[in-house]
C-alpha cells in the first residue's frame, strides 16, 4: 500500500539519496535546490511516496503565493518532476493524489510540471491524462519553466572517441585553445564567485539578456557547490579570467547551467575548451550523460539563437524534445484568473509603476 507525506529536514539525506540514485532524478528535484528557490520567494514542499517503509517516488513541490493582497491562494510547481517510475500508472496516480491532498491544505489552484521525458513517450502522456493533467498551450510566461528542447551527450565512450565524433570545427577549436595556452580550473572557494558573476554580467550586456542578481548565485554556491552538487569552472588566459561556467551534478548526470565569456580574447576559443574540460570532469565522476540544456527548437539559421544551437550541436549530442509543461488544475475559477486576468493586472500594474502611480489611482 502506498502512502504520501511531506518530509522535513531530518530526512534530507534519505530524500536526496533516492533522487540521486533514481533514473529520473534531477538537480531541480534535490532538497538543496528547494532551498535555493526558498531564497527566491518559493516554499519547498518535498513530497514522498512510500511503500513498506521505502521511498518509491518523490516530488519537490515549490509553492508561491499569488501576488494579490488578501487572497490566500498559491500555485504549485515541480520542476522536472516527478522522480518516479513513469511507466507505472499506479505509482504516478498515488503520487499525484498525494500532491492533490497537499494542494487542498495549502490552497493551491494548480500544479505545474515539466517532466524530463521525451515527447514521443505516449505511455506517460496517457498516465498524465489519467491523472487529470492537461498540456499547457497558453504560451504564457511562467517563471522557471524548463526548456522543451535540450542537447544531451552520451559520455560513456572514451575521451578519444568523444573527440573523434565531434564536428571537426569544434575539435579544432578545443585544440586551438589548448595550443594558445588557455587553462581551465575549478573554483577553489567562494572568493571566485565575483569573477564568475562579472563575466556573466559582461555577457548579458553584450548579448542583451537579463540575469539574476548576485545573491541568487551566492545561494547556488552555498546550497549546491558546498554540498558537492555543482561546480564553477574558470578559463584563464595570460593571467585573466576570460570565460566561466556553472555545472550541476547528481548521480550519473551533469547539466551545463550557465556559461559566459569576456569580450576580450574570444579568438582563443575558451568556450570550447571549458566545455570539454567539464565533460571530462563529469566522466571522472562516473557520469554517463552530459546535458547542455536548452536550445531553440527552431533550427533556421536566421533565428537569433541559432549560434547557441550550432555551438552545442558541434559536440555531437542528441537534440531531445521533452513533453512540455502540464497543469493539474484544482480550481477552475482561479486558474482562469491566473491565466487570463492576472497577466493583464500585472501588465497594468507595471505600467502604472513606470509612470509613478499606484494601482487604482487615476
Amino acid at each position: 500500500m502506498y502512502t504520501t507525506r511531506i518530509i522535513d529536514i531530518k530526512e534530507k539525506d534519505r530524500y536526496n539519496s533516492f533522487v540521486c540514485a533514481h533514473p529520473k532524478g534531477h538537480f531541480l528535484q534535490t532538497w538543496e535546490w528547494g532551498e535555493v528557490k526558498r531564497g527566491m520567494g518559493w516554499q519547498p514542499l518535498p513530497l514522498v511516496l512510500e511503500q513498506d517503509g521505502e521511498i518509491r517516488a518523490s516530488l519537490l513541490i515549490l509553492k508561491r503565493r499569488l501576488p494579490l493582497p488578501g487572497l490566500k491562494r498559491c500555485i504549485f510547481y515541480a520542476p522536472r518532476g516527478p522522480v518516479a517510475d513513469i511507466e507505472s500508472q499506479e505509482c504516478c496516480q498515488a503520487l499525484f493524489a498525494g500532491a492533490e491532498r497537499v494542494a487542498k491544505d495549502h490552497g493551491a489552484i494548480f500544479l505545474k510540471i515539466d517532466p524530463d521525458v521525451p515527447i514521443d513517450n505516449e505511455g506517460f502522456k496517457n498516465i498524465l491524462s489519467q491523472c487529470k493533467f492537461h498540456r499547457n498551450d497558453t504560451g504564457m510566461d511562467f517563471e522557471g519553466v524548463q526548456p522543451a528542447f535540450v542537447f544531451q551527450l552520451d559520455i560513456q565512450p572514451s575521451a578519444a572517441n568523444l573527440l573523434e565524433n565531434m564536428h571537426s570545427k569544434t575539435r579544432y577549436n578545443i585544440k586551438l585553445a589548448q595550443k594558445k595556452g588557455v587553462t581551465i580550473r575549478e573554483a577553489v572557494g567562494k572568493e571566485d564567485l565575483p569573477a564568475f558573476y562579472a563575466i556573466l554580467q559582461e555577457t548579458a550586456e553584450r548579448d542583451r539578456f537579463l540575469i539574476r542578481g548576485y545573491e541568487y548565485f551566492e545561494m547556488i554556491w552555498d546550497q549546491m557547490v558546498e554540498n558537492g552538487l555543482a561546480q564553477i569552472f574558470l578559463a584563464e588566459y595570460q593571467g585573466r579570467i576570460i570565460s566561466a561556467t556553472l555545472a550541476l551534478i547528481i548521480g550519473k548526470k551533469t547539466w551545463y547551467l550557465y556559461g559566459a565569456s569576456s569580450n576580450e580574447y574570444r579568438n582563443v576559443m575558451p568556450n570550447y575548451l571549458i566545455q570539454w574540460e567539464m565533460i571530462r570532469w563529469a566522466q571522472e565522476r562516473g557520469c554517463t550523460v552530459y546535458d547542455f540544456r536548452g536550445v531553440s527548437g527552431d533550427m533556421d539559421e536566421s533565428n537569433p539563437l541559432y549560434g547557441l544551437y550550432r555551438f552545442k550541436k558541434g559536440f555531437n549530442g542528441d537534440m531531445i524534445e521533452f513533453i512540455g509543461d502540464w497543469d493539474r488544475i484544482y480550481s477552475s475559477f482561479f486558474y482562469f484568473a491566473w491565466t487570463r486576468i492576472l497577466p493583464i493586472y500585472m501588465q497594468v500594474t507595471r505600467s502604472l509603476l513606470r509612470k509613478g502611480k499606484k494601482p487604482g489611482e487615476g
